[in-house]
């Protein structure tokens, strides 16, 4: 993999880019939507959407399910920008550049960060359509964007207590339940076998993706409050598993995304 180095010069231009086309918009909150999670733009009081092609330096997503887009407006009456579309390992984008956007967040004025994910459900009480809210997370990738971040000290707490219970209180008001677990993040893009699956249950995992470990990472050790929210849009039991279908893993994630909508739009209201 060649990595594409991005300089602070680099994160200049790209920030000058976006606050020239935005007039100085200053979000609190950041959302990182996942696979089949693009509903919450419905919601959104848009006031200005920028491609990512068109900001000097930007990656660009490859992925056929998702967009490539930073929006910029209104959630439940907060600032916020939502990437439409991420970045992945699997893309041969380094942890440096799946994290690049994050980098830009922080410097825009983002304080809280909500990141989600479609992945494969782990725990045996877990269904399709589930929400989980991460509570840790076990990194599988071997890699880490901290490799040139000076740290004062490292945040052993990646996703944040207080935005955990926000979540697990907006499920409540809005009548549903949500789930708890570990996420295990692995490079992908091939799924898992049956003895992968066993294996990653095994060392503590409730759920396995191929995602959003490095950009919470990044905005926790940023100084970024961190919430991960997962939907379980398969099941990997490995004595009952089935051939994973794209067009089912989409549906799952549609099913599920007005749970995901209402908890991050209550999350935020209440920052």
């Amino acid at each position: 993999m060649k990595t594409v180095i991005r300089t602070r010069e680099h994160e200049n231009r790209s920030f000058d880019h976006i606050v020239k086309h935005t007039g100085g918009f200053t979000p609190e909150a950041g959302v990182i939507l996942g696979t089949g999670l693009g509903g919450l733009v419905k919601d959104i009081q848009i006031r200005y959407k920028i491609d990512y092609k068109e900001i000097p330096h930007f990656p660009v997503s490859t992925v056929e399910s998702h967009h490539g887009s930073l929006i910029f407006g209104s959630i439940s009456g907060k600032n916020a920008v939502i990437m439409q579309g991420r970045f992945h390992y699997y893309e041969n984008y380094s942890h440096e550049e799946v994290t690049y956007a994050v980098r830009i967040m922080k410097r825009l004025g983002v304080k809280t960060l909500l990141v989600s994910n479609a992945c494969g459900g782990l725990n045996p009480v877990f269904k399709k359509a589930d929400v989980m809210i991460m509570r840790d997370h076990i990194n599988f990738h071997f890699d880490t964007p901290l490799k040139n971040f000076k740290l004062s000290s490292s945040n052993k707490c990646i996703y944040d207590r207080e935005l955990i219970k926000l979540a697990e209180r907006a499920a409540l008001d809005s009548g549903f339940n949500v789930k708890k677990g570990v996420y295990l993040s692995l490079h992908g893009p091939a799924l898992e076998t049956r003895a992968e699956y066993r294996f990653v249950r095994k060392l503590g995992a409730d759920a396995v993706g191929m995602s959003t470990i490095p950009e919470a990472i990044l905005a926790s050790n940023s100084g970024i409050k961190t919430l991960g929210l997962s939907i379980i849009t398969d099941m990997g039991l490995p004595d009952s598993l089935k051939p994973a279908v794209l067009d089912e893993i989409l549906e799952s994630a549609a099913s599920a995304e007005p749970k995901l909508t209402a908890l991050t739009e209550k999350v935020i209201e209440s920052l």
